[in-house]
């Protein structure tokens, strides 16, 4: 009686210990893209930020991106709580009344692509710092001042430091750099 429950014991056991190598082995896992719903199509402006978009607005835009420095990151976060880096530039123009998309791939096909020699502050700049899924933007920042062409510094959401500003031309961000885009 004691040998049989033994056998039970162990065949529950191999099968136990299967399930969860099996489980954990990615042979056998979907590939996560396969898992994630299909894109929703690019938003396009809305008819009602037709506001005058200068310099004076420009500058207000910037110095209200600039107030959440050192606001931690958030995955999904889009408070001073916590943010990431689309909730940043969602909760900079919400705050000044502009409507934007809110998911960083969505942001950057809103406003217009420009080229990194007509940066300015105010416009968007988007990476994919996901080297293994190239064509996919995750990241997303905002030009906030031009100290020379090679220094140009950016506002964004860094996974370990939270809200900060660094310079475009570096050699990390260069190797991620996916577009700019001016949004009004």
């Amino acid at each position: 009686m004691r040998q049989n429950c033994l056998n039970i014991f162990y065949r529950f056991f191999l099968l136990i210990s299967l399930a969860v190598f099996l489980d954990s082995c990615k042979l056998f896992r979907r590939k996560e893209q396969d898992n994630v719903a299909a894109r929703p199509k690019p938003v396009a402006r809305p008819a009602n930020n037709n506001k005058v978009y200068n310099n004076k607005t420009i500058n207000n835009i910037v110095s209200t991106a600039r107030s959440y420095t050192g606001v931690p990151y958030r995955a999904g976060g889009a408070d001073r709580n916590g943010m990431d880096c689309s909730g940043l530039l969602f909760c900079v123009y919400s705050q000044l009344g502009y409507k934007i998309p809110r998911i960083s791939y969505q942001q950057s096909d809103f406003g217009k692509e420009i080229s990194l020699d007509d940066l300015r502050p105010g416009d968007w700049v988007f990476f994919v710092t996901n080297k293994g899924n190239v064509s996919n933007i995750n990241h997303a920042g905002m030009i906030t001042e031009l100290r020379s062409n090679k220094e140009v510094m950016f506002i964004h959401a860094s996974s370990s430091k939270g809200i900060r500003e660094d310079n475009l031309f570096t050699k990390f961000w260069m190797s991620c750099f996916a577009k700019a885009s001016r949004p009004f």
